[in-house]
């Protein structure tokens, strides 16, 4: 659920004045926001960074104010809220164009739908009472009820189809749910056995979250429209979820100690009979066989009944094979970034400025540079550069900003140490483990993450310097950031550990930065230390790009009504896209190299192209049966799969390449030597109108040693439900110098593009 403020674009023609009426008593002392339109080759050499001399004329006029956005593009300068007063005196300073009242005339929706382009959507399919039938249910740490994100306002009855219930407990009644928020359930007794009885005083035995990850990820998938919804000031705008008129039903699984698979299990088997249609699950599977796998097992039992279920691939990227929650009747989604960004500066005593993300908002730093230190220079344990509890010494960090390597603890638990010591702000310096990548943070200092090179940079600065000083100067909200979106480092990647023919993640959505409801028990940061408290929080990973998809699958659902889970997921896979409007391939932050099916699956999700794929690769329950047998499941394993006595019919041929999945994972064997085979057939089913198709390949996919081809390579559709079959032949002759290769096969008939990636391997 993501935001952003739209301000009028306004042409300067020359030098503007603030041309407003002036205000009169309580209006002059009020605030307002402000467009200041700066003279960039006006700044003084005493800066080295335009942002730093955009903060010090700030400071100059208000020790209070803070800057919402920084401009470069239409305008170069800023936007913050000013009095009357404070703004007429910053207009009259050297190199200042103009400071223009905000004129507002639109206010967009969440950064995400518009991201996604669902404001498209809307037009192709206005929101009707089908949309407010579709029910998704949520399992994940339970819903904060008063969250503005679960408002009902506009929404009919309850659906008759709805079956379940609201239960009460700690801190929760009955009264806490609505038309929005329909049900509400809690499953601890798995846990309890584990750990023991649930301490009431510290965390709620009832659907309440005390945590904030369940009312996030449940406000991303269906949350209510929310006007003025930001993080302090951070991504402010309208907020909604990816469903905004579906309903949602949660399931409390998730405690301070974990979450259990008999819980799971007892919540999936609650929301199977409740009636939902959409299952999201933002917590992490093990990697085993399907027949041991509890979420593996549930989400069979939800497919069966027409559920979609969607899960997290997991945050153990960048390594290979390091995904969960692969069965292929689960949907994988991995993680990929905005278009928008939150910067902030690190501004050295050498004039030098490094790049960083920061949502901090709070007491500024002094206006000055600041000593700098080295936490690994300031404490007498062998791990002190992480800035773990304990281990700086007060006396070298108070009165100075200190730089701690990420690792080990909480990015935000080593704020909140480098404070307790008496810092007064922290650079936060990626390792080698994270690369380049960034994920903005609510500090509880002046803090900023930078990567891994400006961390080298800025430790050379500090090593060489007797005297280092620093400065952070925190930029707000940025939007328009390219290359996007760039598939997250955390993202968990394939190949698939537990079955390598079926190719995951299927998909990607956003994951990184993702503004959604938080619950008021607990500060942005989860700390205990935290006592701010907000209604919306930003946070990151998998879990977030998770219930994107789920909210997709029921805005998909009230569109298709009589499509199937695997229908669904077609529809998403083979309409996301893997390249940028300017035909680059997508990028992997991780490498900074194009992005590979290992990495984003069938690409990033496009939900206006979804609604209309054409055709989709359709699945029923016998055919993940038939995989199971493929697999060389025994029946014992199947039934405690499937909950049904199966037997595999010893006359067939059960092969998982014929598996009707909307993507090809190829794997040969380059130890028996010699030419290989594989054959890999798939049906198609019109769900567009009548026409012919036509395969095309991607150039990469003709990979030196592998000759691939397609029978038959034009498939005609003359009514609505119509099923067409074909074989993809792949011939590897000899292992080629690099083990993975990628491509992919298209079918167009002019109209609609239905895509599928190719992954080749050789073992």
């Amino acid at each position: 659920m993501e935001t952003v403020k739209c301000f009028m674009i306004v042409l300067l023609l020359g030098f503007y004045h603030l041309s407003m009426a002036a205000p009169s008593g309580k209006e002059k002392s009020r605030r307002k926001t402000y467009i200041v339109h700066m003279a960039k080759s006006e700044m003084p050499t005493s800066f080295q960074h335009h942002s730093h001399w955009y903060d010090s004329s700030l400071k100059s006029v208000s020790g209070s104010a803070k800057m919402l956005y920084t401009y470069d593009n239409v305008i170069h300068g800023f936007s913050t809220q000013l009095t009357y007063a404070e703004a007429k005196q910053l207009e009259s300073q050297p190199g200042i164009l103009a400071v223009l009242p905000e004129l507002r005339y639109e206010l967009h929706t969440t950064r995400t739908p518009e991201f996604l382009g669902l404001s498209k959507a809307a037009d192709l399919f206005p929101e009707s009472d089908s949309a407010s039938e579709v029910v998704i249910g949520v399992l994940d740490t339970g819903v904060w009820p008063e969250s503005k994100s679960f408002v009902d306002t506009g929404l009919g009855p309850i659906p008759r189809s709805w079956k379940g219930a609201c239960e009460s407990g700690t801190n929760f009644t009955l009264s806490n749910c609505n038309r929005k928020l329909i049900g509400a359930r809690y499953f601890a007794r798995g846990y309890e056995a584990a750990l023991g009885p649930i301490d009431e005083s510290k965390e709620s035995k009832s659907p309440r979250d005390d945590d904030g990850h369940g009312t996030h990820t449940a406000s991303t998938a269906a949350g209510s429209v929310v006007e003025g919804a930001s993080l302090f000031g951070y991504a402010e705008g309208t907020a909604r979820g990816m469903a905004t008129r579906a309903r949602v039903a949660v399931y409390k699984v998730c405690w301070t100690g974990g979450c259990f698979s008999s819980d799971i299990l007892a919540a999936m088997e609650k929301a199977i009979d409740d009636n939902v249609n959409v299952l999201s699950m933002s917590l992490g599977g093990g990697m085993s066989d399907y027949y041991r796998d509890s979420v593996a097992i549930g989400a069979f039992a939800a497919m069966e009944k027409g559920i979609l279920v969607s899960c997290s691939a997991g945050n153990a990227g960048p390594s290979a094979y390091s995904l969960s929650n692969v069965a292929p009747w689960i949907t994988t989604v991995g993680a990929g970034t905005l278009d928008r960004d939150f910067p902030s500066f690190v501004s050295l005593g050498n004039g030098r400025n490094y790049s960083g993300v920061s949502l901090y908002r709070g007491n500024p730093l002094p206006g000055k540079m600041l000593p700098f230190v080295y936490a690994g220079n300031a404490s007498n344990a062998t791990n002190g550069n992480l800035c773990m509890m304990g281990t700086l010494i007060p006396e070298k960090v108070a009165g100075k900003i200190v730089l701690c390597d990420r690792g080990v603890n909480a990015r935000v638990q080593k704020g909140a140490v480098v404070k307790a010591a008496g810092g007064l702000g922290m650079v936060l310096s990626n390792t080698a483990a994270n690369g380049e990548e960034l994920v903005a943070d609510a500090h509880l200092l002046p803090a900023t993450a930078v990567g891994q090179k400006s961390g080298d940079s800025i430790k050379d600065y500090l090593f060489s310097n007797p005297n280092p000083t620093v400065t952070i100067i925190f930029e707000g909200t940025k939007v328009g950031i390219e290359p996007s979106p760039v598939v997250a480092a955390f993202s968990s990647r394939g190949p698939n550990s537990i079955t390598p023919d079926i190719l995951k993640p299927d998909m990607i959505a956003p994951g990184v930065n993702i503004l959604a409801g938080w619950s008021g028990a607990v500060g942005p940061t989860g700390l205990a230390t935290d006592t701010r408290r907000v209604d919306f929080n930003i946070i990151s990973g998998t879990s977030m790009s998770c219930p994107h998809v789920s909210g997709l699958a029921g805005f998909l659902k009230a569109a298709h009504a009589d499509w199937s889970p695997a229908a669904i997921r077609s529809a998403l896979m083979t309409t996301a896209y893997t390249e940028y409007k300017n035909k680059q391939k997508m990028q992997d932050i991780a490498t900074g190299k194009p992005s590979t099916p290992f990495d984003h699956g069938a690409g990033h999700v496009d939900p206006v192209s979804a609604l209309n794929p054409g055709l989709v690769y359709d699945l029923a329950v016998e055919d993940y049966l038939g995989f199971l047998c493929a697999l060389n499941y025994s029946e014992f394993q199947i039934r405690s799969l499937a909950r049904r006595n199966f037997s595999c019919d010893a006359s067939k041929r059960y092969r998982v390449t014929d598996l009707n999945y909307p993507s090809f994972a190829v794997n040969f064997d380059s130890v028996t030597g010699g030419s290989t085979v594989v054959k890999h057939t798939r049906t198609l089913t019109n769900v567009g109108s009548p026409g012919t198709y036509k395969v095309w390949m991607s150039p990469e996919s003709e990979t030196p040693g592998v000759k691939i081809s397609v029978e038959p390579e034009s498939l005609s559709f003359s009514q609505a439900n119509e099923k067409k079959s074909y074989t993809v032949t792949f011939s590897g002759s000899s292992q080629p110098s690099n083990r993975n290769s990628f491509g992919r096969l298209e079918w167009s008939d002019g109209k609609h593009i239905v895509g599928s990636p190719i992954a080749i391997s050789w073992s």
